[in-house]
């Protein structure tokens, strides 16, 4: 700790300062005790010792020296003294109470990056933007969205660079920072960033909740999907746009609302401290797992989500168990665990089965994301039967997944530089990439929490560290340790992509206003776009490390709020957690303690 210093910058060690008794020139005069030697030292001791005589001593003409301490000016000097300490004190206790000071931290490159990532989503607000949003190019649009849908569609976030707002690929971005927040609190608050990516997530289900009748017991449609892609001609700000907006509505969405039932439910844990807000969201995501289920779980018989341009759903199942472990966690309602481990559920939704997407987490396939989140409850809780059979059975599947992720697996290819190819060369390679990250590096913290140092894949013992260096080499990779040194976040580094493909960081945010052939000069302008989206994540680069900057071509150039998510998630885990690590209790605040109410049936044969 640095000394501590007074106002002027010097100690707070005092020197009283001695008066002269005698009057030269008519003034008095005043000596520093501590530098003054006196030439006539015996003499004053002696005028010291016979006071009394000090009456014939003023006769004389003669003016003699002596020193003494006037009771006065010392008490005044200890007054002044004290005041000053007491107010050094006060500025003190006020600076570390008042405003929670607390020593800058250590900015490296996770950091920085991490602190960008989370700007992107500011950038992708849509609706009437907050006062600090400080995206100074950005400002409010498309404030009549939904007009004559129950309250309005005003709000949430854009997916994309094209202005249209999708409720899949949003809702499982919200799942993912809530899940980060949940496990890595602490060092979103070390970093300066725990109120920012909370006030991301709660922009982002305040709008969720507009998109159905939250205020209901039961409903019969929600809403998929806002604006639709502008034509080919159309190049245009969000703050521009003037043609119609149309509302896409579902009545039969499974995945849509399992995934919906998810993000609402795990932002749920990160409010509990706001009991109306939390208890609001609670209600949305029981009444949106119940419209997805139809109330029948592993026994749904119902259709799949309808096709869409984008997003298009693959499968529910893998939704149902993903959103039924988030209604666990957020209510402690047994009902859900009861469902999630039932084999019934697991066995439609393949959950131990081994395609090529096996392992692959994204806003389509949560089977990866699921099974962590149940050998969480495994690994913390002691359940015991009738779950611990398929929580097991969980847990080694995640293992298994997270062992494929290393290098010396073969379940997936490698660029030259080292990037995972999770969707097997196809584009847009990097939300999956963040994704895998996160898990790996989750996983591993799961393994210290447990002191658990390391775990078996095959024949080999890998020490819980590899699966961090595995999340490192691929998150360095994104940030510029490739082959082509170029970092795949915007404003991250010198060297990163300058014609994104997103409308409004492409239009100069001095045109308020312009038709859509006015702003096609500003797509096809070989100049590099003149508003920087600071944080943006892009699509990224194909199977053999090649990229191509060019605005029109969105499978390199695009970023997704989903594919963000995963990337502010993979960075948070990675900063130094040798102290702050994972939250182990914080997503259980809503379990009841667990009781052995009942016991596993008799071997069979015996009474």
């Amino acid at each position: 700790m640095p000394e501590r210093s007074n106002l002027w910058g010097g100690t707070f060690d005092i020197t009283l300062e001695m008066e002269d008794q005698s009057i030269e020139n008519g003034h008095r005069h005043y000596y520093d005790r501590s530098a003054y030697q006196s030439p006539l030292e015996d003499e004053v001791k002696q005028g010291w010792l016979l006071r009394p005589a000090m009456d014939m001593e003023m006769k004389r003409k003669k003016k003699k020296r002596c020193f003494n301490i006037n009771p006065t000016v010392l008490i005044r000097t200890l007054v002044v003294v004290a005041v000053l300490a007491g107010f050094v004190a006060l500025v003190a206790f006020l600076a570390t109470h008042r405003h929670h000071h607390r020593p800058p931290p250590v900015q490296d490159n996770y950091t920085i990056a991490l602190q960008r990532a989370l700007m992107f989503f500011n950038a992708q607000r849509s609706g009437k933007l907050p006062a600090k949003n400080n995206v100074s190019w950005r400002g409010d649009s498309c404030l009549d969205d939904g007009n004559g849908y129950l309250n309005g569609l005003e709000g949430g976030y854009y997916d994309g660079g094209d202005a249209v707002k999708y409720s899949f690929p949003a809702s499982f971005a919200m799942t993912m920072l809530s899940w980060s927040v949940l496990e890595y609190s602490a060092k979103y608050e070390t970093t300066g960033e725990l109120n920012h990516v909370k006030d991301i997530i709660r922009w982002g289900t305040d709008y969720l909740l507009k998109t159905f009748n939250s205020s209901a017991d039961t409903i019969d449609k929600i809403v998929l999907q806002v604006g639709k892609n502008s034509p080919e001609n159309c190049w245009i700000r969000p703050e521009s746009i003037n043609y119609p907006r149309p509302v896409i509505l579902c009545s039969t969405c499974p995945a849509l609302a399992a995934e919906m039932a998810a993000a609402l439910a795990a932002a749920s844990i990160v409010f509990k401290d706001d009991h109306k807000y939390s208890k609001k969201l609670v209600h949305g995501a029981d009444i949106l797992f119940k419209f997805a289920t139809k109330g029948e779980g592993e026994r749904y018989a119902g259709g799949s989500d309808p096709p869409s341009n984008f997003y298009n759903s693959s499968g529910f199942w893998d939704e149902f168990v993903w959103g039924g472990a988030w209604m666990y966690c957020a209510t402690g309602n047994s009902s859900y665990i009861d469902l999630v481990t039932s084999p019934g559920l697991a066995k439609h939704a393949k959950a131990f089965w081994g395609g090529p997407d096996h392992g692959v987490l994204g806003w389509d396939n949560k089977h990866a994301g699921a099974q962590l989140l149940m050998s969480r409850l495994r690994m913390f809780l002691d359940f015991g039967y009738p779950y611990e059979e398929m929580l097991k059975n969980f847990h080694e599947q995640i293992s298994e997944i997270i062992c494929s992720y290393l290098p010396g697996s073969h379940n997936f290819r490698r660029t030259n530089g080292g990037l995972i190819e999770l969707n097997h060369g196809k584009p847009k390679p990097l939300q999956y990439v963040t994704n895998a990250a996160f898990l790996a590096t989750l996983y591993a913290d799961y393994l210290e929490a447990t002191l658990t140092p390391g775990w078996q894949c095959g024949a080999k013992f890998y020490p819980k560290d590899e699966f961090r260096d595995f999340a490192k080499t691929q998150i360095d990779y994104i940030l510029g340790r490739n082959l082509r040194h170029m970092s795949y976040v915007v404003g991250f580094s010198d060297h990163f992509p300058q014609y994104v493909h997103h409308k409004g960081a492409s239009i100069p945010g001095y045109i308020k206003h312009q038709s859509c052939q006015e702003g096609l000069r500003w797509k096809e302008s070989k100049k590099p776009n003149p508003n920087t989206i600071v944080g943006a994540m892009v699509g990224g680069p194909d199977k053999h490390d090649g990229f191509q900057d060019n605005r029109s071509n969105y499978n390199f150039t695009e970023p997704t709020i989903a594919g963000n998510a995963g990337l502010v998630a993979a960075l948070v885990a990675l900063l130094d957690g040798s102290k702050t690590g994972i939250d182990k209790n914080a997503m259980f605040y809503a379990i009841p303690p667990f009781s052995m109410s009942r016991l596993p049936p008799p071997p069979v044969g015996k009474p």
